[in-house]
């Protein structure tokens, strides 16, 4: 979008990453301008970027000074790409650690190939640990300098984010007696940090046109899969469901995978929606309608009686609560598919 004036103040898009000016602004009008950025959306969008043409410096910090704090500079800006990789002080004189030293604790405490984090207490640890370390990823993903610096290998950080994820499913840990216990209460995973960095089926899917075109030999490319599928939120819940597909593709020409996997997709999700709705016995076109709606809404809405109307006539003397509990069993059979 270029603009003169106009949506330079007055809009709010949490979503806009980075403005680009060339345009002698000051004073009001640069902070209003510079503002439309810097709205933090999640944690991946912690700050904006500016891209100036002009050298609007001085002009940013005597705006700054004037409508906030005439020491705001170091608060509003975000520091170098060499501060944050290798470290620096903070204005207090306190020592920074940098990325490279996070990346160096990383791989000497908890080597890649481990797989395993033993102990509640080193768990944690790791967890804090390497959550420090995504979020200095993403700070630093904004400086052109980082690329080809980022000092773990691709594999590597694929066996950290495994790790990671696995432990965040199974978090809290359980005592002997099944209890959760007190160390968690500072435990934070950057689950959307994790999930900017995942990897997406088309990639996998690669992976396994690789493998075909291997007459199904390299075993190597197998575990790449694995890897890359442990790695990912999104990718774990339908692991089942590649792995299947993978073993399917033995008797596939291999020449359309991305259609291959659809079709694939398409007749595991009828076979098991036609399992759901004899189980429960629903009202198949009603059950199908609510669905189609609900992927395109991305949630399974519980209000209102469009679950009711998918339900089975139950006999009036059925205790309301019974038939609250089978709703509800319907509820969570609708979500998990």
């Amino acid at each position: 979008l270029i603009v003169v004036n106009m949506f330079l103040t007055g809009f709010d898009a949490t979503t806009l990453n980075t403005l680009w000016v060339d345009k002698n602004l000051k004073m009001h009008g640069l902070i209003q301008a510079f503002s439309r950025t810097n709205r933090i959306l999640n944690s991946i969008k912690t700050y904006g970027n500016i891209v100036c043409f002009r050298r609007l410096q001085p002009r940013m910090e005597s705006a700054i000074a004037l409508f906030g704090d005439r020491d705001a500079s170091s608060i509003v800006l975000v520091r170098t790409f060499k501060e944050y990789y290798y470290g620096c002080r903070d204005d207090d004189g306190k020592p920074v650690r940098g990325y490279i030293d996070m990346i160096a604790e990383l791989q000497e405490k908890y080597p890649a190939s481990e797989h395993q984090i033993i102990g509640e207490k080193n768990q944690k640890n790791f967890i804090m640990l390497f959550g420090a370390v995504l979020r200095m990823r993403n700070l630093l993903s904004c400086f052109d300098e980082f690329v080809g610096k980022e000092g773990i290998s691709e594999r590597d950080m694929q066996d950290y984010l495994s790790i990671y994820e696995d432990l965040r499913q199974n978090w809290p840990p359980k005592g002997p007696e099944g209890e959760k216990t007190d160390i968690t209460d500072d435990v934070v995973f950057e689950v959307e940090l994790v999930k900017q960095i995942e990897v997406n089926i088309d990639y996998i899917l690669m992976l396994v046109k690789q493998y075909h075109d291997s007459n199904c030999e390299d075993k190597e490319i197998l575990v790449t899969i694995q890897k890359a599928v442990d790695s990912s939120p999104t990718l774990r819940s339908k692991k089942k469901l590649i792995e299947a597909f993978i073993e399917d593709v033995n008797d596939s020409d291999g020449n359309d995978i991305i259609g291959d996997w659809n079709d694939f997709v398409f007749e595991k999700r009828e076979e098991e929606l036609e399992d759901i709705i004899k189980a429960e016995k629903l009202k198949p076109e009603a059950t199908r309608n609510f669905l189609e709606n609900a992927f395109q809404q991305g949630e399974i809405k519980t209000a209102g009686t469009d679950i009711d109307s998918m339900m089975p006539p139950v006999s009036r003397f059925t205790k309301n609560n019974k038939r609250e509990e089978k709703k509800m069993g319907i509820i969570d059979r609708l979500k998990a598919f």
